[in-house]
């Protein structure tokens, strides 16, 4: 499958980069969205009325997504392969962002097309128009695993975390199905993680072809020895609920008291729990990651602490509940990991960025926390002592 459409290729945009599984930006899988192709499928939403501009695309690299001004206002317009979403992976997104927002979360408003759905389909894409939430996009084009700008930034958004969990705990859809880039929850609470994972494997041919010629067995009782001690029983008595799955802070918007303004992009969003949704969070935003390996720290221990205490003065965390998420911490990233190595193998073919996924990502992070550096940061988590 041709990663691209010739349809979406803009000369105007040659220059348009997205966010690398480096540091470094680069061409896009995606091409950008078009003019023409957005004012064809903003006409189809008739509260936007007709597309005046495009005033922005993002860096995001799993789609195209743009910024475009209409008569009705200002809306963000997505575009998806329907390898990657269908009409009804999206649907799961949309109801859990309707049900967060009949509870008060400030999240996006889904427009509904004309004919009465939450998308547009044409051709081999899907397209999705929410209405731009208020506050500011302070860190839209910092990639995941970069810090807050500020302790206070990390404290607000630990804070607004817990409020979506509040809100989330009335929302009782099952789990999302089988798709690319979803942070599901399914081999660490297991019983039996390693048997899970191979039903997980055996459930994405092309990730089982891609570690076919892999000790990935090997691999995972080796973390599951180093790691998962105990841990699926304390994972399997949290209770489940839907997740962001992706809390970093370039999801977030800002007001200018630099509390958090509104939350958007439920892609990887699935049935998980709440513990899980906070080591996410402390995954993506408080290890520099991208710098692995230069021999500088990684942690930002005062957005730890910011980020935990906002999160319980809303929702409280005892003792147990840190021991867990220290517990869970090393091994949180797994099931995305092994979905962006289905993605990159399957959707893409790509092999190198599917080993980045599995040998860098899955294998690379987990081993970190045997560091010193990633001892003392568990420790921190586990050992916090009351929090205020």
């Amino acid at each position: 499958m041709p990663a691209t459409d010739p349809r979406h290729d803009d000369p105007r945009h040659a220059d348009h980069r997205v966010h690398g599984m480096g540091t470094g930006l680069e061409a896009p899988t995606w091409a950008p969205i078009s003019g023409e192709e957005a004012a064809e499928v903003v006409a189809r939403f008739p509260a936007a009325g007709t597309l005046q501009g495009i005033e922005w695309h993002s860096p995001r690299p799993f789609s195209a997504g743009a910024l475009v001004i209409a008569e009705q206002g200002t809306f963000f317009l997505k575009r998806h392969h329907l390898s990657l979403r269908d009409a009804a992976g999206l649907a799961e997104e949309h109801a859990f962002i309707a049900h967060l927002r009949e509870q008060g979360v400030p999240v996006p408003e889904v427009l509904t097309a004309d004919s009465g759905s939450g998308t547009v389909v044409s051709g081999d894409w899907i397209y999705e128009l929410h209405r731009r939430v208020g506050g500011v996009d302070l860190y839209r084009e910092r990639q995941s695993w970069t810090p807050f700008l500020s302790p206070a930034h990390a404290r607000a958004a630990g804070a607004a975390l817990a409020r979506l969990h509040d809100a989330a705990e009335s929302f009782e859809a099952p789990a999302r199905d089988v798709r690319p880039l979803v942070s599901s929850f399914t081999i660490l609470p297991a019983a039996d993680p390693l048997m899970q994972a191979e039903a997980y494997i055996a459930a994405r041919p092309a990730l089982a072809t891609f570690l076919a010629d892999k000790p990935w067995r090997e691999t995972f009782a080796r973390l599951l020895a180093t790691w998962g001690d105990g841990l699926a029983e304390r994972l399997s008595a949290q209770p489940e609920l839907w997740t962001h799955s992706d809390w970093h802070p370039s999801n977030l918007m800002w007001d200018e008291a630099g509390e958090v303004a509104a939350v958007f992009d439920f892609g990887l969003a699935d049935r998980t729990c709440a513990l899980h949704d906070l080591a996410t969070a402390l995954e993506r935003c408080v290890i520099a990651w991208l710098r692995i390996g230069e021999g500088a720290p990684l942690v930002d221990f005062p957005a730890v602490q910011a980020l935990l205490e906002g999160y319980h003065a809303v929702r409280p965390l005892e003792g147990e509940d840190r021991r867990t998420l220290a517990a869970l911490l090393p091994l949180v990233h797994i099931e995305f990991a092994l979905s962006e190595a289905d993605y990159f193998a399957g959707v893409l073919d790509d092999a190198d960025s599917a080993m980045l996924a599995w040998q860098g990502y899955l294998i690379g992070h987990a081993d970190w926390f045997e560091s010193e550096e990633g001892r003392a940061l568990l420790s921190a988590i586990a050992t916090q002592g009351v929090l205020t």
